[in-house]
């Protein structure tokens, strides 16, 4: 089994930062989301979720991938107020390991899309022409959602817009008065110290997701966004320490405008070191505009606002279809730049649900709709019908998980195979481990200088491992 030392931040203000193992390796956590344990809104007759198996973590370890965002919903942890539901937090604890004993860290990730699954629109709702009745979809528990009787209708189906929502959110971030008069926002944040003190001693856990593309669309609210953050950050820190853990990493998102405009990173708060930005980068997908370097760049200059945080793209994604046309690039050019400037991130998803909110429009419309992930799924009847080779192999793709020192380039040529790597300021002893699809290409010859004891290891799926030992300070790594 392969070893996942813990891992910590190296915020960089001027070359940005990385992720660094205990090991003093810099590490790139590429993955995929998976929502096998969300509380969805149930809006049809399938269920919202498939569940997750060691099949599934199998087959993720043979596309290479070494970390999944695991979605977990407030209304799971805490059904009432003050009350958490520690056998749903047992669930995870041992998806986690599940995990973990097949090479995969996870990143705990607190999900919501518009803010939860009660504020759906009641059976006879009447909306104005340009709006339609909200669907529900997943998040916080009813007792938290302080609606005020808003509508519940979303302007030209835009599911942020609904005024419930809007009016849900504005309360959680000015922190209003839930139940026993305690605001929601400082529940939210004692359920995130609740989730550390049971799961922070599990070695597979990276760290903690706090919210999902939270709504923060105005300066208040934004405001209210990095109170919770900071206040979360101290939560989080005293529940650890309370159990003899060490800190993990703090993943924060920009407001879920950000998958749209592709920039505004939330208002600065109180942070130590291990902080990770995290927006989405849809851009090129399923937000306007056009994928490049300049839309990479953006969330590393938002960075340096927080002292040179590294960034994550907790997702990304289009279509997976679409990898079967040769003339749509999307995939190879996002993976490509997650090389380049060196991120760590989490695709989404792994399995979609005919069942789940996304879907529903489509069956309201009267279509059969179809799912994202990576199985295809017979929405007549929500059966998994198969394995979608097309995008599976253009995800399966070299790159170092763990560089000696400081990782300086990371490239992989898709169509033929070839695979470059090279760093810095290596200390003599200290190991590089790389994935490598030999399923595909074969085994590599190799080239490597500053590099010793060059070896190959199995790896899950036909593949191979990448393993040497750094003989100190600038390395290289390429095949012939």
């Amino acid at each position: 089994m392969l070893r996942l030392p813990a891992l910590h931040a190296a915020p960089d203000p001027v070359a940005g930062g990385r992720i660094v193992d205990a090991e003093n390796r810099e590490v790139l956590l590429r993955g995929v989301n998976v929502n096998a344990l969300a509380e969805y809104w149930q809006g049809g007759e399938f269920a919202t979720v498939f569940p997750f198996t060691e099949a599934d973590a199998e087959l993720m370890a043979g596309i290479g991938w070494n970390s999944v965002r695991l979605l977990l919903s407030w209304s799971r942890v805490e059904p009432q107020p003050g009350s958490y539901d520690d056998a749903y937090l047992e669930e995870v604890r041992l998806a986690v390991r599940m995990l973990a004993g097949n090479g995969l860290y996870t990143v705990l990730d607190l999900h919501q899309d518009a803010w939860g699954a009660t504020l759906a629109a009641p059976p006879g709702t009447t909306c104005a022409p340009t709006a339609q009745p909200a669907l529900g979809w997943d998040g916080a528990p009813a007792w938290a959602t302080l609606d005020g009787d808003m509508p519940r209708c979303a302007p030209s189906g835009v599911r942020e817009a609904s005024p419930a929502v809007l009016a849900a959110f504005s309360n959680f971030f000015s922190d209003a008065p839930g139940p026993g008069g305690v605001g929601i926002r400082t529940r939210y944040v004692a359920m995130l110290a609740h989730v550390a003190a049971i799961l922070a001693a599990e070695p597979g856990v990276v760290g903690y997701d706090l919210m999902n593309e939270p709504n923060a669309f105005n300066a208040d609210e934004s405001s209210g966004l990095s109170m919770m953050y900071g206040a979360a950050l101290t939560g989080i820190r005293g529940a650890e320490a309370a159990v003899g853990s060490p800190p993990h990493l703090i993943f924060f998102e920009p407001s879920a405008l950000w998958s749209l405009l592709g920039k505004g990173a939330p208002p600065a708060f109180p942070h130590d070191r291990d902080i990770v930005y995290a927006p989405h980068i849809y851009i090129g997908s399923i937000s306007p505009g056009t994928l490049s370097p300049a839309v990479f760049q953006v969330p590393v200059d938002e960075a340096k606002s927080f002292g040179g945080a590294p960034v994550w793209v907790g997702e990304w994604g289009a279509d997976p279809r679409s990898a079967a046309d040769p003339g749509y690039t999307y995939f190879l050019d996002h993976q490509g730049l997650q090389d380049q400037f060196a991120f760590g991130a989490a695709l989404w998803t792994w399995h979609e649900s005919c069942g789940d909110p996304h879907k529903q429009a489509d069956y309201r419309a009267g279509r059969i709709p179809t799912v994202w992930g990576e199985f295809e799924v017979d929405c007549t009847t929500n059966t998994i019908t198969g394995l979608r080779t097309d995008a599976i192999t253009e995800l399966t793709r070299a790159y170092v998980r763990a560089a000696p020192g400081h990782l300086l380039e990371n490239t992989f040529d898709y169509a033929g195979g070839a695979f470059s790597a090279r760093g810095t300021n290596a200390s003599a002893g200290d190991e590089l481990l790389a994935f490598y699809p030999s399923a595909r290409y074969g085994a590599p010859r190799l080239t490597a200088s500053g590099l010793g004891d060059l070896r190959n290891i199995p790896a899950p799926g036909g593949n191979l491992y990448l393993v040497a030992d750094a003989a100190g300070g600038d390395w290289s790594l390429a095949t012939q």
